[in-house]
């Protein structure tokens, strides 16, 4: 019979009287306990792996991402409560994962113990119910990766109930260069992106808990190129490369191109505070999805590619100027 059960139903061992009679029982283990290599259900004492920190802070973040995202999209842009928005936001984040810390197991400390996870199905243990004898399923469905499935939707449940306590009465109080209907927009917002980050946890949790180092450096990567478009960055005009000369321009101004244009094409991206701190948000964001790639098992190996970091925006601005919109209408024009 134990050789016919999936890995996810647990045997119970069960003592009678005074003599030595031991009965398998056949079960779901408890939350908290997983199966061992013999099929039996045993406690888990370890701690979550960088891995799982990593991956504990992506889901952390969506949320505050999101919050900030439209919280600047609403506010407009000479609202004076979109920082105080933005502060508020970041300390009901910081206080529900501390709240939430504290409420799982140890209670009362900022660690969890975890059980570890060994595979995809480890995930969705509903779609591993067992039939020994084809008639009879056992039901053995259990938070196999304890806590990593039902801590991210305890943060969650905690966002959204600070965000209903602190928001609606600071945005009242301080958005008062905004409409009735404008300045509630941004919870509006976060009424509906809950409920999908939820339902995206919930299905999606193993799919994202291998996949979000590269979903951190596509999205970050792809944000960045439209931010940096979308701000007007200009370039100068002694940089624009020629419409015949672009090879020459390549290979003959190497010099012109990194003393001169560089730190000029750079020194007007960071002349407003807000570039500055979107270009170092997504540097930061760079850095995590490198991190959680590489996991720093290697630490010699691993380190020297945060030196990529700055790569995105350099090549950006380095190359920004090859697609200028005048020097391709006039190519254009002249039937290049």
């Amino acid at each position: 019979m134990t050789g016919e059960l999936e890995v996810f139903c647990g045997l119970d061992l069960v003592f009678w009287g005074l003599i030595t009679f031991i009965t398998l029982i056949i079960k779901v283990c408890p939350r908290g306990q997983r199966t061992n290599y013999q099929k039996i259900c045993e406690e888990c004492e370890g701690s979550p792996e960088l891995y799982d920190w990593l991956y504990l802070g992506f889901m952390a973040m969506l949320p505050l991402v999101l919050h900030w995202f439209f919280i600047e999209w609403y506010s407009g842009k000479k609202s004076s409560s979109a920082l105080f928005q933005h502060i508020t936001a970041l300390f009901e984040c910081t206080a529900a994962a501390i709240v939430t810390l504290l409420l799982n197991d140890p209670v009362g400390q900022l660690s969890i113990r975890s059980c570890e996870v060994k595979m995809l199905s480890d995930w969705y243990t509903m779609l591993y119910n067992p039939s020994p004898d084809y008639v009879t399923t056992l039901h053995c469905t259990q938070e196999a990766v304890f806590p990593l499935y039902t801590i991210v939707l305890i943060y969650y449940a905690f966002c959204l109930f600070l965000m209903m306590l602190l928001r609606p009465l600071l945005v009242k109080k301080i958005a008062c260069g905004l409409g009735k209907t404008d300045r509630f927009r941004s919870i509006y917002a976060a009424l509906y992106f809950f409920p999908i980050l939820t339902v995206l946890q919930a299905v999606g949790g193993g799919l994202l808990y291998y996949a979000f180092p590269f979903i951190i450096l596509v999205l970050s990567l792809v944000t960045l190129a439209v931010y940096m478009s979308a701000s007007e960055i200009q370039v100068n005009r002694l940089c624009t490369v020629p419409p015949h000369n672009a090879f020459y321009f390549i290979f003959k101004d190497v010099l012109k191109l990194f003393v001169t244009c560089l730190p000029q094409s750079f020194k007007n991206l960071v002349a407003k505070k807000k570039r500055l701190v979107v270009l170092f948000s997504h540097w930061l964001l760079h850095a995590y999805g490198i991190i959680s790639i590489s996991r720093l098992d290697k630490l010699g190996q691993d380190l020297p590619l945060l030196a990529l970091v700055p790569g995105p925006a350099l090549f950006y601005l380095l190359t920004a100027r090859f697609t200028e919109p005048n020097r391709i209408l006039s190519e254009g024009g002249n039937g290049h």
